[in-house]
């Protein structure tokens, strides 16, 4: 994502929180001063992030229920956490922050290891700002984050930054091999070409140059690549995360399942391996956790791996094959 103002993005946050409300009924509500409202939203003093969800919280939003739609498939911790305490916040972090050390964090968020080990820890509590730092730093997804509080479209400061992943979410959706066309930009080959070889990255893919052309186009009209010097290149890095539309991340899901599956077919060497096994319940909660968690450090390794000289499609599955009896 194009780089934050952390701030400001904070102190509209905490502007579209109060809502309608005046800052002095608003302050009534919080248990605070009246100015202190004010000088939130104007970005000269910030509360801490528990501080900031405890407002969220009495203007009337869902807070635990916002954290769930973040996670998509909450861990079970969550359940029984107050995301208005500290602790849980610090345990939210080091959550998603999988096993990305705390140097990797203190440099994606420009803050000192110091600083983030002591807020990972819950020995300091971070303002709401470098809260919402650390949520970019350990999970990629802050618009997805804010869009579980707030209309992110409000939000001067990333209201465009929204309506771009929008649209390469919507784009994923309808054409899903314009995102593997998009990753093989970025391939170190692909960028060495004088100009752009119509059916070079089709050839390269093990794909029609149908497709190509399809899906060059596709990521043309939603912004992003550009035509430069003859060559198409991303025109942003954006992590994107289709997870918001859980129908639609289904059948992205499926689709890529059974691309593998074809791919696997054709290829003996590829790194495939499966496990079938029964297990308590309670333990197959633990092993959907632990798959999450590698998950997250998988993209973490991703993130930071350059040159990028292949494309790789990686599919995660814990499926239960068992029935479990009606209630």
């Amino acid at each position: 994502m194009a780089t934050v103002d952390y701030e400001r993005l904070a102190a509209e946050l905490l502007r579209a929180i109060r809502g309608r409300r005046s800052q002095a009924a608003f302050a009534r509500r919080v248990g605070c001063r009246s100015n202190a409202i004010y000088t939130w939203e104007a970005g000269r003093n910030f509360p801490t992030a528990a501080r900031a969800f405890y407002a969220a919280k009495r203007a009337g939003i869902d807070v635990p229920g916002a954290l769930r739609r973040f996670y998509v498939r909450p861990p079970s911790w969550l359940d029984r956490s107050d995301p208005t305490r500290p602790p849980v916040l610090a345990r939210l972090l080091d959550d998603l922050r999988g096993k990305s050390s705390v140097q990797a964090i203190a440099r994606s968020t420009g803050r000192s290891r110091f600083a983030v080990a002591r807020w990972l820890k819950g020995q300091t509590e971070p303002r709401l700002p470098d809260f919402l730092r650390l949520i970019e730093g350990t999970s990629l997804r802050l618009l997805d984050f804010v869009a579980c509080l707030v209309d992110p479209a409000q939000l001067p400061s990333v209201a465009a930054a929204w309506s771009n992943l929008e649209a390469t979410r919507r784009a994923a959706y309808d054409a899903p091999w314009s995102q593997l066309f998009l990753r093989a930009l970025e391939l170190d080959a692909y960028r060495a070409l004088r100009a752009h070889e119509p059916g070079w990255l089709a050839q390269r893919l093990g794909l029609g140059f149908e497709e190509e052309q399809r899906s060059l186009e596709v990521l043309l009209q939603s912004g992003q690549v550009v035509l430069d010097a003859g060559r198409y290149r991303p025109a942003r890095v954006t992590t994107v995360d289709t997870r918001r539309d859980p129908d639609a991340a289904h059948r992205l899901r499926v689709f890529y399942s059974r691309v593998g599956a074809e791919r696997l077919a054709s290829d003996t060497a590829a790194a495939s391996a499966y496990n079938l096994f029964g297990v308590s319940r309670a333990d197959l909660v633990r092993l959907r956790e632990l798959q999450r968690a590698y998950f997250r450090e998988m993209r973490a390794i991703i993130a930071e791996s350059e040159p990028v000289e292949a494309i790789v499609l990686a599919n995660l599955q814990l499926i239960q094959l068992s029935q479990d009896p009606p209630a």
